[in-house]
């Protein structure tokens, strides 16, 4: 039946061919397929890459502490300037020490009650001893005059202890610089009312080193884990760092790597030390940490114009035996120049239409040939 059907479908056909031809018309033609596209190819390159990655790091003073007072009073005395490099011992603040001199004096004063009454006690224990030994004194009184030197003895150590008390205090209205370091602006003046353990004073950071802390993503632990471990050579260029176009001029090295990822965020804060001699550092300064890529292993790089996106996913179109191309779903990585890295879709020998892309669809005829820039390389 299928047979029969075709035959007279095609007899129709000829027969309209033959009507129009003696009414002086010529059949129609079938449309032209799609042009040939005219598009240059060229091989992936397999090559080792160098580049940086790069995340946001922020500057952290390796030591840094609040100055706080440990005794209440009155500021009497600001000894310093405000940013001022100082000493470790320096002198910054001094509180009014008139009470806690007093106390002072006063511990003092009563420690020599006490050492008196010691003396007292120490000849009434003798005394008695010697008349109990001859049966002149009831027992009992003896035993008292014991336990009163023991008491005196008590209240001497007690005594000596409260001087200690005391003097501690005073030396506490004097607030020192804990180690070298810049000094901030100080948040008291003279005469200003501070409470011990709550007012801050100031803020003393070290100078000589910088930290500087980046997060990185819990898939990376691995690869700065293995870094860590690893012992870089002198003026190793694996770390650096950029404040905009300024780069710092100073490698650093990584310290350490936090105990715990973050839940919340899924990364890890790592730390990395640099070194500061000309003081160009500054806590708190935000910038680029840029971490060189390992370059032993080969990577695969590609033109970035061989790249195409569609609804956030990228693609290239990568030419055939049959003078057609098909198109690649590719995972693009670092763009390195002209040039980026693909992470996947792409394998060593392959190539790609790296112009003339715009004109291409899934299956199109190219006529390809090598990009202008290797055929006609400039001098």
């Amino acid at each position: 039946m299928n047979k029969v059907f075709s035959i007279k479908t095609q007899l129709s056909a000829a027969l309209a061919a033959v009507l129009l031809t003696a009414c002086g018309q010529k059949p129609a033609t079938p449309p032209p397929g799609p042009p040939v596209a005219q598009v240059s190819v060229e091989e992936v390159k397999y090559v080792p890459a160098t580049w940086f990655d790069e995340y946001p790091g922020t500057v952290v003073a390796l030591n840094q502490i609040e100055l706080r007072p440990q005794v209440s009073g009155f500021i009497s005395g600001v000894h310093f300037s405000d940013g001022a490099r100082v000493k470790k011992g320096q002198t910054l603040y001094t509180i009014d020490d008139q009470l806690y001199e007093a106390n002072y004096q006063q511990a003092v004063a009563n420690l020599e009650v006490q050492k008196a009454n010691l003396a007292k006690a120490r000849r009434d224990s003798a005394r008695y001893h010697e008349l109990a030994a001859s049966d002149a004194i009831a027992r009992q009184l003896v035993d008292n005059a014991d336990a009163a030197l023991e008491v005196s003895k008590k209240q001497v150590q007690a005594a000596k202890a409260n001087i200690l008390a005391m003097k501690t205090n005073v030396n506490y209205t004097v607030v020192k610089a804990p180690f070298d370091g810049v000094i901030g602006i100080s948040r008291v003046k003279t005469g200003a009312a501070v409470s011990a353990g709550q007012t801050i004073l100031n803020t003393v950071s070290s100078e000589g080193e910088m930290a500087v802390d980046f997060n990185i993503d819990q898939k990376e632990i691995f690869r700065f884990s293995t870094l860590l471990q690893e012992k870089p050579a002198t003026q190793d260029s694996t770390f650096r760092l950029a404040f905009g176009k300024d780069a710092y001029p100073n490698p650093g090295r990584l310290a350490l790597l936090d105990r715990a990822v973050n839940p919340q965020t899924g990364t890890l804060k790592a730390r990395l030390i640099f070194p500061n001699p000309k003081n160009l550092l500054v806590d708190g300064m935000t910038g680029t940490v840029k971490v060189r890529r390992n370059n032993a292993q080969k990577s695969i790089l590609i033109p970035y114009k061989a790249v195409t996106e569609q609804l956030g996913e990228y693609f290239v179109y990568v030419p055939n035996d049959s003078n057609t191309v098909s198109q690649r779903k590719v995972i693009p990585g670092k763009q390195i120049g002209r040039d980026v890295v693909i992470d996947e879709g792409l394998s060593e020998g392959e190539k790609v239409v790296v112009e003339g892309v715009q004109n291409l669809r899934e299956g199109s005829k190219i006529n390809s040939a090598p990009p202008a820039a290797q055929t006609n390389p400039a001098k």
